[in-house]
């Protein structure tokens, strides 16, 4: 049976700079995830502007406005 032996304990220089080392991993992910909301909201809104300028929608937008203003 092989003996397990376990890392020995960061002292508190060793600490900071592994900590140091994770946030530095992290650069740039809030901008990424800004560039990736960025496009998918771009993607949304040209979706909605071609189902609001299909005939479809816009003729039931007129029977809409129409039935309120008569009323």
């Amino acid at each position: 049976m092989s003996k397990t032996t376990w890392p020995k304990p960061l002292d508190s220089a060793e600490g900071r700079a592994a900590l140091r080392r994770l946030e530095q991993d992290e650069d740039g992910l809030a901008t990424a995830e800004y560039g990736i909301v960025m496009l998918a909201a771009v993607a949304f809104a040209g979706l909605l502007t071609a189902v609001l300028t299909s005939d479809t929608v816009q003729g039931l937008l007129e029977s809409v406005v129409q039935r309120a203003l008569s009323h």
